[in-house]
């Protein structure tokens, strides 16, 4: 796998590290691969806030260092991994691009529309995944059948399906919660650009009418989808209340860590009072 492949030569290393909060000596070992992992989970939010904004969603590496980097945005799942994978090529990591079926607690059969990563570290396979917003992993996860971890207050699974996918799943209050099936096929830079075309763009895409923004921490999980602001918690509780106009940029600031420019507030304003 050459670094032209994953942009790890065109990612400003140190840079992603002080934003992700990492300081000291790296190297492709698992302590790193978990210490990145939650780092960038911990600094960058779920968003779609681009698209919205009426700007294409670009995955080019020196765009997302640009955007998530410098101006201390998010970005939804290509966005999100690409510029993990950058970072970690650059470390030394091997891995693989895996693509996957959203499940969300549902049988439909749903295209491949989700990135992630199989990363090889210490003898063994990890799942990592920076970039599902809300249900999402905060570390790399064992990649094998059966592999089960706790994550600050929530559990994970692995479970090995007949049609050979692999199921992420997470334990909720009723019983384990399907989240995505990972397919066998590696996947590539290219394959996530022609997927990135069809979420930014579809409008049966969950991303191009509405807000949504996500951050997963240890005890909870804050969404804004629509107009609804909601924190939920692993032992079920769920707080949530409509969110007006004029209330959106505090929110973003204070739960979601994001801050826009004047010209991006009053584009996106317009964009939710509009009924996104």
């Amino acid at each position: 796998m050459s670094e032209a492949m994953w942009g790890g030569r065109e990612l400003d290393l140190g840079a992603y590290l002080a934003r992700i909060g990492l300081e000291g000596v790296v190297g492709p070992d698992l302590p790193t691969l978990r210490a990145v992992h939650r780092g960038h989970v911990a600094a960058f939010p779920f968003e779609n806030l681009e698209i919205l904004l009426g700007r294409p969603v670009r995955l080019e590496v020196k765009a997302l260092q640009d955007k998530m980097v410098a101006q201390a945005r998010g970005g939804y799942c290509y966005e999100q991994n690409l510029l993990l994978a950058a970072a970690l090529e650059r470390i030394g990591f091997s891995f693989t691009g895996l693509g996957a079926r959203v499940r969300m607690g549902a049988d439909k059969l749903r295209p491949v529309t989700h990135m992630a990563l199989k990363v090889a570290a210490d003898g063994g396979e990890w799942l990592c995944d920076v970039g599902f917003g809300g249900e999402g992993l905060l570390e790399p996860l064992p990649f094998h059948d059966g592999a089960r971890a706790r994550q600050g207050d929530w559990t994970f699974g692995i479970e090995h399906r007949p049609d050979g996918t692999r199921v992420l799943r997470s334990l909720h209050q009723d019983g384990w919660f399907d989240l995505y099936a990972i397919g066998p096929e590696e996947r590539f830079p290219v394959d996530y650009a022609v997927m990135n075309h069809y979420i930014s763009t579809h409008p049966h895409s969950p991303f191009v009418s509405r807000v949504v923004v996500q951050r997963t921490t240890e005890g909870s999980r804050r969404n804004l989808v629509g107009s609804v602001f909601s924190v939920a918690r692993a032992d079920g509780s769920q707080e949530q209340r409509e969110i007006s106009a004029e209330e959106l940029t505090e929110l973003l600031a204070r739960e979601f860590r994001i801050e826009l420019s004047e010209t991006d507030t009053g584009r996106l304003l317009g964009a939710y009072s509009s009924g996104t």
